[in-house]
């Protein structure tokens, strides 16, 4: 069972017509910064809080650029419209530096050519 707050938040994003997968995914990141946080309310926690965890998720979690920017954007949306009281725009946290690794893949052609070369 989800806590009264997440869905406070949820329906907060509900009548703002979110998208499902965005509702989702800001419900995940939110749930992760309080989980950091021992559980605590966010209500009750500072920019220099947001600017810890986001540092956490660049150095210790490695991830993403694109990752790390979700989680900000989701805290973002916490403090800015549903607490009314927007982060600073110039915090400085630790920048994930991980890009997106492309997969390694063949093509068709690639494969046969490559099956052809095997000795059977």
């Amino acid at each position: 069972m989800k806590s009264q707050f997440l869905i406070s938040v949820k329906e907060h994003m509900l009548t703002r017509h979110y998208a499902n997968k965005t509702i989702e995914s800001y419900l995940f990141w939110i749930k992760r910064f309080i989980v950091f946080h021992q559980l605590a309310h966010p209500s009750k926690l500072s920019e220099d809080d947001v600017i810890r965890f986001l540092s956490h998720l660049a150095i210790d979690e490695k991830v993403a650029v694109k990752t790390q920017a979700l989680a900000l954007n989701a805290i973002s949306f916490l403090y800015r419209d549903f607490f009314k009281t927007p982060l600073s725009l110039d915090m400085r946290f630790q920048k994930s530096l991980t890009e997106k690794k492309l997969p390694v893949v063949l093509t068709r052609d690639e494969v046969r050519r490559f099956v052809q070369h095997i000795d059977p």
